[in-house]
């Protein structure tokens, strides 16, 4: 694990001792929550580019304000199901770190909820087993109103492994961005 990674885990632990507002949305019929640091932006679900040999997770990329941001379906990242496309589905637009550089990344997800703050007395340690997705993309369970939900680590759902594939994605790819359907205002 580099420092980058390291320092982002550390940052993301601290955060947890203390109360924290956290993004709350549903995926497949479960509510899970991410920290409003990482957030950059909700859009609409909208119209995004096929790019050929990609993984099955990743949807396709969109053109935000000239810049070419994948777009990966959490279902389909969690090995669930591809998200069907609804009218209330939304793009959380998330800044993650990959290496020493930042990338927009869109994560498709069935409906957003509210921004909500979790106590840090009341987040549990992420289980070692018993839920649906890996345990690495678990940074702990926020309890609300007497249920659980999941809080993700999103650098690990958007891991580094995953995210060498997105690169490829990025300005330079074979699709251009004029050639991209425009999101977002601006």
């Amino acid at each position: 694990m580099n420092v980058i990674a390291q320092t982002a885990n550390q940052a993301e632990g601290l955060a947890l001792e203390e109360a924290q507002q956290y993004l709350t949305f549903m995926l497949s019929g479960e509510t899970y929550a991410i920290s409003i640091l990482r957030i950059k932006e909700i859009i609409q679900y909208g119209q995004l580019t096929e790019v050929p040999r990609m993984p099955d997770f990743i949807r396709g990329v969109i053109n935000l304000r000239g810049a070419v941001v994948p777009v990966i379906d959490l279902g389909a990242r969690f090995g669930k199901q591809a998200t069907k496309v609804g009218r209330r589905n939304c793009i959380i637009i998330i800044e993650v770190e990959l290496g020493e550089e930042t990338q927009n990344v869109g994560v498709m997800v069935d409906a957003v909820n509210a921004v909500l703050e979790i106590p840090g007395s009341e987040i549990e340690p992420a289980p070692t087993f018993g839920t649906n997705i890996r345990a690495d993309f678990i940074a702990g369970m926020g309890k609300i109103n007497g249920k659980f939900v999941i809080i993700l680590n999103i650098q690990h759902v958007l891991s580094m492994d995953d995210m060498a594939a997105l690169v490829s994605v990025g300005p330079s790819s074979a699709v251009p961005a004029a050639d991209l359907v425009q999101v977002g205002g601006g």
